[in-house]
């Protein structure tokens, strides 16, 4: 770790250090990684908090998304930003559909997803669903013919803004809501 300036308290420096590492990180940064960063004696768990407390009600905020940290743009600002920055290209539904039985059945083979949505499959579907890092491949399932098992990645997670797969909404939740799920699109 590099050294703190000279008069700059290790708790500032170690802030500093977080926001950098956070700020240039493509993918949300896990808890131990930051960690690894940081001088002996301090807590990754307080120089978050702290970091979090700094941002609250700025532009940015920090949030625990996909198994790590990351700065997002504060909530109440994301309907105006979306627009000023161009949406990327929304899922087709057969690919939603997908992306949402693999999410709540994993691990789970193509023809399983079948059978779930009553629909046969593309092979395009699963390959737009890899190329967007959305699933991959989780081994194969100890059956005849040994099909590829399907699971959801950390991309998933941090592109639909979860921290893990427990806070999926509840199909009861889902069902008593009367509202659609917000797995409508992809990007912030």
């Amino acid at each position: 770790m590099p050294e703190a300036e000279p008069g700059m308290a290790p708790i500032e420096h170690a802030l500093r250090l977080a926001e950098a590492l956070l700020f240039a990180s493509e993918r949300p940064v896990p808890l131990e990684r930051l960690q690894s960063f940081l001088p002996d004696g301090l807590r990754a768990e307080a120089v978050l908090t702290l970091l979090t407390a700094r941002y609250a009600g700025r532009g940015v905020e920090l949030a625990e998304i996909g198994g790590g940290y990351a700065f997002r743009t504060a909530p109440d600002l994301a309907p105006v930003l979306t627009k000023v920055v161009e949406v990327p290209r929304k899922l087709p539904r057969a690919a939603m559909e997908a992306l949402a039985i693999i999410a709540y059945h994993q691990p789970v083979t193509r023809s399983e997803i079948e059978e779930i949505r009553g629909a046969s499959l593309a092979q395009s579907t699963l390959e737009t669903l890899l190329e967007h890092g959305l699933i991959a491949p989780r081994g194969r399932k100890e059956v005849p013919g040994r099909p590829v098992l399907w699971g959801s990645t950390p991309r998933f997670l941090e592109q639909f803004g979860l921290r893990a797969l427990t806070d999926l909404p509840r199909r009861d939740e889902l069902l008593a809501g009367g509202a659609e799920p917000s797995l409508s699109g992809l990007g912030h």
